[in-house]
C-alpha cells in the first residue's frame, strides 16, 4: 500500500507540472482542472503525511519501549530522511536561484530594448509605405482634380490617364469611384476588376477633412491602399493601392504578438513566479513524501530481521533456546545471519540437553552422597583446594552451632578458625592425613571435638580435602569420670582405714591425759581436738569420695517436681537463716518420674553451692537471695527445676565449661565433686544440667528431668501453698 500511495503520488506530481506549466494535451488549462488537480494533490498530501505520521509514532514508541533494534531503526530512519530530505533542499535552493536570475534575465532592460527595437522596426516599415501611399494619394488626386472636365463624358480619356499615372507611380491598383452608388468610374491595374467596398466610418472622417485615409491590408496579399476624396461633381473617391512583402507583415504581426506576450508576462511577473512555487512546491512535497515512505520500507526491511534478531538473542539469554528466526528467501547477509543463529540455537539446545542430563545425573550422586552424609553422626564438610566449603552435611551444621549451607564458597579459616592450623598443616602435607582433638564453642557451650582432614587427589594434583568431626565431650568427660571414680575408691579405701585408729587415738589422749597435764593443758585440748575435727573433715571427703565412685543405680518412681524443691528448700532454709529463700512453683502438680532420694541430693548440692557462693561475696550472706523455680513440662519438653542466686556468679576463664567435671572447682574448700555428681544424677535419669549467668548477677543451675505423661494432673498444694512462696527463716 505505501509503495502504491508513492507511486501515485509521483505521477500526481507529474501531472501536476505538466498541468500547471500549460503542457497538457488536453487543450488549454481550465480554473476547474486545476481546482481538481490540487484537491487531488491535497489528498495525496494528506494521505501520506498520515501514514508517514503513523510510521514515525510507531518508530517513536518502539523507541521509548525500547524495543529490539528500535535504535537502528530510528537510525536508518534519520538516515533516508535526511537522504530524501537535503537533496530536495538543495535542489529547491538551486532552483530559487536559477528562477529568480532567469526572471531577472528574460525581463532585462536589454530583452525589453531588443523586442521594442524589433517592433519599431516593422512598424517603421509599414509606416513608410502608408507614407508613400498617402503622397502618391495626392499626387494621382491633384492630377485627376485638373482632368475632372473630362468627366463625364469623355471616360474613357480619365480611365487613360489614370492607369498612366498607376504606372507612373508604381501602382499595382488604382480606381474612382461614386461612394454613394458605389460604381467603379475609372479603374488601373488590377482596380479595373474590383469590386469597391466602401471605407469604414473612421476613414470617411478623414476623407472628409480633405486627408488621405490609409488602409492597411495585414493579410497574407499584404496591400496598402490610400483613399481621398476628388473635387468634382458628383463627389468621387480616388482608391489607390500597393503590395508589401508579405513575410515582412508576419514578421510585424508576430513581433506584436511577442511584445504583448512579454508585457503581459511582464505584468504577471509575481504571479509567473507564485505559480512556479506552487508548482515546485506541491511536486517536491509529494516526491519528499514518497521518497520518505520508501525509505521507511525499505529501513523497516532492514531492521525487521535485525529486531528479530535481537528479540531471539534476548530469548535465549532468558533460556528459551526453542526460539527460531525466520530465514528469509534472500540469500544476503541477514539471511546468512539468521541461518546461523539457527543453526547455534540447535547446538546450543542439544549442549543444554546434554549438560541438564550430566547435571541430573550429578544431581542424584549428590543427593545420594547428601542422604549418605545426612545419616552419619559425625560432622563431615567437603573442602575445594583453596580451601573453602563447598560440601557440609547436617550434622557438621549441628555439631558446630551454625548453619553451613549458607556460607558455601567461605574459606573455612573465616568459618571456623580453630580449624585453620589443621587444615594449614594438611596443605602443606598433603600426603599424610591429621587428626586432632581441638576444642571448639558452639551454642555458648565448650566442646572437644575430634577431628581429621585428608586430601583427595587425582593424577598427582589436590582435587580437594575432607574434614570429618565428631565430638567427644561427653566421652572424654565419662573416661575422666570413670578414672576419678577409680581414683576416688582408691583413695577412699586406703585413708579410710587409718583414720579411725588416729581419731580414737587422739581421744583415748585426751581421756588420760589431759588430767595429768599440769602444764599447760588447755593446749594439749586444742591440738586433740584439732585433730579429731581434721580426722572427721577427712572422714566426709573419704564418704564424698565413696559416695561418687559408688553411686547408686536410681530407682526410678513417679514422683512431685514441686513437693522435691519443697522438701529441699526446708532442709537449707534453717541453715542459712540471712539468707532469702524463695519459691516458685506451679498451681498444678508437676508429676516426674526418678529417685527421690538422687534428686533431693542433687537440689541439696545446688542449694548448698548457692549458699556458698552468696558467702564469699565482699559483703557475706547479708541481702543473699535464692530463688528456686519449677517449670512444667510436656510432651515433648521436659521438667525444669531451676537454682538461682545473686553470689559472685560463675567464673568467666576456662575453667567455666569444667565445673561439672570432677575435681574442678573454684571455692576454697571445695572437693570438686557436687556438680558432678549432680550431673552424673541428671544423666542417669535422661536429663541434664546447664550452668548460666544469672539475671540479677550470681549463676543459675538448671536441672531438666523428663515429665511423666501417664501421671494425672492434681493439685500442687491447697490453700496458701499454691503460687510462689516466700520462706526466710522465722517469717
Amino acid at each position: 500500500m505505501t509503495l502504491g500511495l508513492a507511486a501515485g503520488a509521483l505521477l500526481v506530481g507529474v501531472a501536476t507540472f505538466s498541468l500547471l506549466s500549460g503542457g497538457t494535451p488536453l487543450g488549454p488549462t481550465s480554473p476547474s482542472q486545476i481546482v481538481a488537480v490540487l484537491l487531488v494533490n491535497a489528498a495525496f498530501v494528506l494521505m501520506l503525511g498520515i501514514s508517514l505520521t503513523t510510521r514515525l509514532v510507531r518508530v517513536w514508541a518502539e523507541r521509548r519501549r525500547g524495543s529490539a533494534g528500535s535504535r537502528l531503526h530510528v537510525r536508518l530512519v534519520l538516515l533516508f530522511g535526511g537522504v530524501a530530505a537535503v537533496p530536495a533542499f538543495l535542489v529547491a535552493a538551486f532552483a530559487a536561484v536559477f528562477f529568480n536570475l532567469g526572471i531577472q534575465a528574460w525581463f532585462s532592460d536589454r530583452v525589453r530594448g531588443t523586442l521594442e527595437a524589433s517592433l519599431i522596426a516593422s512598424r517603421a516599415y509599414l509606416d513608410e509605405h502608408r507614407n508613400t501611399i498617402r503622397a502618391d494619394a495626392l499626387a494621382i488626386a491633384a492630377e485627376l482634380n485638373r482632368a475632372s472636365t473630362l468627366l463625364p463624358d469623355n471616360t474613357v480619356g480619365f480611365s487613360r490617364l489614370l492607369s498612366s499615372l498607376t504606372a507612373l507611380r508604381g501602382l499595382t491598383e488604382a480606381v474612382v469611384y461614386d461612394p454613394v452608388l458605389g460604381n467603379v468610374v475609372a479603374g488601373a491595374g488590377l482596380g479595373s476588376a474590383l469590386t469597391v467596398d466602401p471605407p469604414p466610418a473612421w476613414a470617411n472622417d478623414i476623407i472628409r477633412q480633405g486627408d488621405v485615409a490609409v488602409l492597411a491590408d495585414e493579410s497574407e496579399q499584404g496591400m496598402v491602399r490610400g483613399v481621398v476624396a476628388l473635387d468634382s461633381q458628383p463627389a468621387l473617391l480616388l482608391q489607390i493601392g500597393r503590395p508589401v512583402d508579405p513575410s515582412i507583415i508576419e514578421h510585424m504581426q508576430r513581433t506584436e504578438l511577442t511584445f504583448q506576450e512579454y508585457a503581459q508576462l511582464d505584468q504577471n511577473r509575481s504571479g509567473l513566479q507564485i505559480t512556479f512555487a506552487l508548482i515546485f512546491i506541491i511536486a517536491a512535497l509529494l516526491v519528499l513524501l514518497a521518497a520518505a515512505l520508501i525509505g521507511l520500507v525499505i529501513a523497516n526491511q532492514i531492521a525487521r530481521p535485525i529486531a528479530h534478531l535481537a528479540n531471539a538473542a534476548e530469548r535465549v539469554r532468558t533460556g528459551d533456546l526453542s526460539v527460531r528466526v525466520d530465514e528469509g528467501a534472500a540469500d544476503d547477509e541477514v539471511g546468512s545471519l539468521s541461518r546461523a543463529f539457527n543453526r547455534m540455537t540447535n547446538q546450543l539446545a542439544a549442549q543444554r540437553s546434554e549438560l541438564l542430563e550430566a547435571y541430573r545425573q550429578l544431581d542424584d550422586r549428590r543427593r545420594f552422597t547428601e542422604s549418605v552424609l545426612a545419616g552419619v553422626s559425625a560432622g563431615v564438610i567437603g573442602l575445594d583446594p583453596e580451601g573453602r566449603i563447598n560440601l557440609p552435611n547436617r550434622s557438621a551444621s549441628d555439631l558446630l552451632g551454625r548453619d553451613l549451607d549458607p556460607l558455601v564458597g567461605h574459606h573455612l579459616d573465616d568459618v571456623v578458625p580453630e580449624f585453620g592450623i589443621l587444615l594449614t598443616a594438611v596443605m602443606d602435607s598433603p600426603d599424610r592425613a591429621r587428626t586432632e582433638e581441638i576444642p571448639v564453642t558452639a551454642r555458648g557451650s565448650r566442646r572437644t571435638l575430634l577431628v581429621r582432614i585428608g586430601a583427595e587427589a587425582a593424577e598427582g594434583e589436590v582435587t580437594g580435602y575432607v574434614l570429618t568431626f565428631d565430638d567427644i565431650t561427653d566421652l572424654l568427660s565419662a573416661q575422666r569420670q570413670a578414672a576419678w571414680a577409680d581414683v576416688a575408691r582408691r583413695i577412699a579405701h586406703e585413708i579410710k582405714n587409718p583414720l579411725t585408729p588416729i581419731q580414737l587415738s587422739a581421744e583415748r589422749l585426751k581421756r588420760r591425759y589431759l588430767k595429768q597435764i599440769t602444764e599447760d593443758p588447755e593446749t594439749f585440748r586444742a591440738c586433740t581436738d584439732t585433730i579429731v575435727r581434721q580426722v572427721g573433715d577427712i572422714g566426709r571427703m573419704v564418704d564424698e569420695f565413696s559416695a561418687f565412685a559408688r553411686m547408686p543405680q536410681p530407682v526410678i518412681r513417679p514422683e512431685s517436681a514441686v513437693q522435691l524443691a519443697r522438701d529441699a528448700l526446708v532442709l537449707q532454709r534453717d541453715a542459712h537463716p540471712d539468707i532469702a529463700y524463695e519459691l516458685r512453683v506451679p498451681e498444678t502438680a508437676v508429676p516426674i518420674r526418678g529417685d527421690r532420694r538422687l534428686i533431693n541430693q542433687a537440689l541439696s548440692n545446688l542449694l548448698l553451692n548457692a549458699a556458698d557462693a552468696i558467702a564469699m561475696r565482699p559483703d557475706g550472706s547479708a541481702g543473699g537471695r535464692i530463688l528456686l523455680e519449677v517449670t512444667a513440662g510436656g510432651r515433648e519438653s521436659p521438667v525444669r527445676i531451676a537454682v538461682e542466686d545473686n553470689g559472685i556468679g560463675l567464673p568467666q576463664d576456662a575453667e567455666r565449661d569444667r565445673l561439672t567435671e570432677p575435681y574442678v572447682t573454684h571455692k576454697p574448700k571445695g572437693t570438686g565433686l557436687g556438680l558432678a555428681i549432680v550431673k552424673k544424677i541428671m544423666e542417669d535419669h535422661g536429663g541434664g544440667l546447664t550452668l548460666e549467668d544469672g539475671a540479677a548477677g550470681g549463676a543459675r543451675a538448671v536441672l531438666f528431668l523428663p515429665a511423666d505423661p501417664s501421671a494425672a494432673d492434681g493439685p500442687a498444694a491447697s490453700g496458701d501453698e499454691r503460687g510462689t512462696e516466700m520462706l526466710r527463716h522465722g517469717a
